[in-house]
């Protein structure tokens, strides 16, 4: 029986426009992000980097960049997020039928977009939903590393057998499963968060 419910941010709760970098990075003659500029990403998510070293060292990754246009075409991945969600969401905190946590690979730069996109009331009402709010840049782990899954799990003294996983990416559903955790894959754009009672049971 579900008890406790571990919610991503981005893709089921944020919407996200994945192709935002890959575009911007078009305008430098880059179809991708290379594989330093992913790893330079990664580092930054688990707070490895702080914002203004992020952005100089992704500018010697983007030859003719300029750090402002880099966080431009970063927050451009963080879209809108859809009032019906957090209307969701508060009531199933008020029904206080399960024990609600937010675990989000995110970074400095895309928390603070979120925050200006989301608005303040907003934004603290959203995260007032959840007992515990992790973001993977404040406590120095990323998901799908095993070891975020089992912090949270024991911080917590949560059972995995009684705990559901919802995220957007197979990568990271298939860890927290080796873990015993239940899950769901998320389909993007096929599926909402408003159908979550059927994973309940």
């Amino acid at each position: 029986m579900i008890q406790n419910i571990i919610f991503d941010f981005g893709g089921v709760f944020v919407n996200l426009d994945t192709e935002a970098v890959p575009r911007g990075l078009r305008n430098y003659g880059l179809t991708a992000p290379g594989p330093d500029l992913i790893s330079l990403s990664e580092r930054y998510e688990k707070g490895e980097l702080d914002s203004k070293t992020f952005l100089a060292w992704a500018q010697k990754a983007i030859p003719g960049s300029q750090a402002d246009e880099i966080r431009e075409i970063w927050n451009q991945t963080i879209a809108y997020f859809p009032l019906e969600r957090l209307d969701f969401l508060s009531k199933l905190k008020e029904s206080g039928r399960y024990r609600m946590f937010l675990l989000s690979n995110t970074n400095a730069l895309h928390i603070e977009q979120v925050q200006e996109n989301m608005g303040k009331d907003v934004f603290e009402k959203f995260r007032g939903c959840f007992e515990a709010f992790y973001l993977s840049h404040e406590i120095g782990m990323r998901k799908p590393d095993p070891e975020i899954f089992s912090f949270v799990l024991k911080t917590n003294a949560l059972q995995p057998q009684n705990t559901l996983f919802i995220d957007d990416t197979q990568e990271h559903i298939a860890s927290a499963s080796r873990l015993g955790i239940k899950t769901w894959h998320l389909a993007v754009e096929k599926e909402s968060i408003l159908e979550l009672d059927k994973y309940l049971y």
